[in-house]
């Protein structure tokens, strides 16, 4: 604690994140030197007015690189208003693949439709839709009384409820405990079943490459489920009795199973699918894509945005973004507009990330340096303890922590797992080119 802070010059170019004191509770702030990826500062909130003080009585900062968070863009324009804001590029990627896959979501249902089996002779084919479209019920009715969807429509209607009285989301967040996010999700939803696309879409099953067994086993008259358990564990099922079991049980109260359909791949599987560099993708990826893209315009559409989007992040043509946010405002796709919306509010910093080679990986690496530092505390230590040694703990001259050992004051120091700066591989795999296209 008595040892002195390090000097440090004028921050030309500022990286700034928030970090957990205490997770859900309570954060800090970060501040990074972005040509040495040093910590210059560490402050004890993550306030607009702490931020803004802090670059106020450190002035000559031309360019803040910062993610979308609303607090360090509103300490950004107070405190240093001639700088430059840079929204993180991998930021932005997330958030585009979060609208990506509720829009897929929300459309998994066209895909569906375009699976119906089509048997011969007409009376086979009548009786088999009957059977498809019973078990489908019975489905549909046991996963409306899941857990995750009860709980779903309960939190809706408390949410809800306090938004008709007046309520803001902090106000709500503390009078039912939840999340920030969780509620602001749920704030924001038109309806509960714009919340409900994806537990109805359903995610990926460990039965899934088992069912067409199960369906043809049903047909040819076994209908225990103990022994169709015992048969696909030998052909590689890693699941439990009770998921087979529940399966079936539509099965029994129809009489039959339905004829095996083709299986529409899950709402994350094709939300990775269209994120995915093509050349990453396998033969049967590449063709499941096809398919997909071509049995829904609106999926379509959203890949074809998708590669555009990409197309400037990786290239950095932030020139082309005003008119991808009018293409993208105008199309049927209320996610990608939502998307679009967000960036309208911080169209400058995000201008700034697809254009500015800077990016916030040294400030992450930081911020995972910081979780070592705790973790090494114990939490039997303050916050001025933590802030001493986040300025003084060594890096080498690259920005990164240096080999594991002990320097001759006695600190700890470790080696991360990736060098500070280096934006993620998959920022570059994710990103798609313009030749993704379905004839």
């Amino acid at each position: 604690m008595a040892l002195p802070d390090p000097p440090t010059a004028t921050v030309e170019v500022l990286g700034v994140d928030d970090f957990a004191l205490r997770r859900r509770h309570r954060y800090g702030t970060i501040l990074i030197d972005m040509a040495t990826h040093r910590p210059v500062e560490v402050l004890v909130d993550r306030k607009a007015d702490t931020f803004a003080d802090c670059l106020t009585a450190h002035p000559g900062t031309t360019v803040v690189c910062r993610d979308r968070a609303g607090a360090y863009a509103e300490g950004a324009r107070a405190g240093a208003p001639d700088a430059i804001e840079v929204a993180d590029r991998w930021h932005l990627w997330h958030n585009l693949a979060e609208a990506v896959e509720k829009t897929v979501a929300a459309h998994h249902g066209c895909l569906r439709a375009n699976t119906a089996v089509d048997p011969e002779p007409i009376i086979e084919r009548t009786a088999a839709e009957d059977l498809r479209r019973a078990a489908e019920q019975a489905h549909t009715a046991r996963r409306e009384q899941s857990v995750l969807v009860a709980r779903t429509k309960r939190r809706y209607e408390a949410v809800a409820a306090l938004k008709a009285q007046g309520k803001g989301i902090k106000p709500i967040q503390r009078e039912l405990g939840l999340a920030k996010e969780t509620v602001r999700r749920y704030y924001r939803a038109g309806s509960v079943d714009e919340l409900l696309v994806t537990p109805r879409a359903g995610r990926r099953n460990v039965l899934d490459e088992f069912t067409e067994h199960l369906h043809e086993r049903w047909n040819d008259g076994c209908t225990t489920a103990l022994t169709l358990f015992d048969e696909i564990r030998a052909l590689g099922y890693r699941g439990s009795h009770a998921t087979v079991r529940d399966y079936l049980r539509p099965f029994r109260d129809v009489g039959a199973a339905p004829p095996a359909t083709p299986k529409v791949p899950k709402v994350r599987t094709i939300t990775s699918w269209m994120l995915h560099h093509p050349d990453t993708l396998t033969d049967d990826e590449q063709l499941g894509l096809k398919q997909v893209l071509a049995s829904c315009q609106h999926l379509e559409t959203t890949a074809a945005h998708v590669t555009a989007f990409a197309e400037m992040l990786t290239g950095r043509h932030g020139d082309r973004l005003a008119s991808w946010m009018t293409a993208a405002a105008s199309d049927d796709l209320p996610h990608l507009q939502r998307f679009v919306r967000g960036i309208e509010r911080d169209h400058a910093a995000v201008r700034g990330g697809l254009t500015l080679p800077y990016n916030s990986g040294a400030v992450e690496d930081n911020v995972n340096r910081i979780k070592m530092l705790k973790r090494q505390m114990y939490g039997r230590a303050g916050f001025d303890l933590l802030r001493k040694r986040i300025l003084l703990s060594p890096l080498t001259h690259s920005g990164t922590i240096t080999e594991s050992g002990t320097e001759p004051n006695g600190v700890v120091i470790l080696t991360p797992k990736r060098s500070a700066g280096v934006a993620p591989k998959s920022m570059v795999e994710l990103a798609p080119p313009a030749s993704l296209t379905v004839q």
